[in-house]
């Protein structure tokens, strides 16, 4: 399983092809308003490094010309931006009330025996984590999951969906 605590002292370089993709972000906002480009420019580093490190947090920071503090507070309040590793497939059931009453406990609970992790960490093989997240707006369909990073959605969801769901996701592999 990969820990945070293995991550920690990595250092984080931007290559010159991702500076140029921020840069063209940052060109779409007038002078002085480069902290609108924060939200975009996360999205392409989880993109690249599969989560928003600190000490890659503190490299937008210094790209952008801001307190670090600024770009912590954005990557904690959005559940999109992953503080800490996760499995190249994440996937994310729906915990609201609608989806609890027809079953996302028992589902979270059986991925979590199938995947061998708890919520929140990866597998030994790095393919896979999971979480709980808010409403996925499809209570009619209940229970429902999505797997990130291309965020293809999954309804009515059984242990043998599930299951079969899994499978197809080794079966595509590293």
């Amino acid at each position: 399983m990969l820990r945070v605590e293995d991550t920690v002292q990595v250092p984080v370089e931007f290559s010159a092809a991702l500076v140029a993709q921020f840069d063209d972000i940052v060109s779409r906002y007038p002078e002085g308003k480069q902290k609108s480009a924060l939200l975009p420019i996360l999205h392409l580093v989880q993109a690249e490094f599969g989560w928003t490190s600190p000490q890659a947090m503190d490299k937008v920071a210094e790209y952008l010309k801001l307190q670090p503090i600024e770009v912590y507070e954005v990557a904690s309040f959005y559940s999109m931006y992953f503080l800490r590793p996760q499995g190249k497939y994440v996937l994310e059931v729906c915990r609201t009330g609608p989806c609890c009453l027809v079953g996302a406990e028992k589902i979270m609970d059986h991925i979590e025996q199938q995947l061998g992790v708890k919520e929140g960490e990866v597998t030994a093989d790095g393919l896979f984590s999971w979480r709980g997240v808010e409403c996925l707006a499809a209570c009619g369909f209940a229970p429902v999951l999505q797997i990130g990073p291309e965020y293809t959605f999954y309804e009515k969801l059984t242990n043998e969906s599930v299951d079969q769901l899994i499978a197809d996701l080794k079966a595509r592999g590293k």
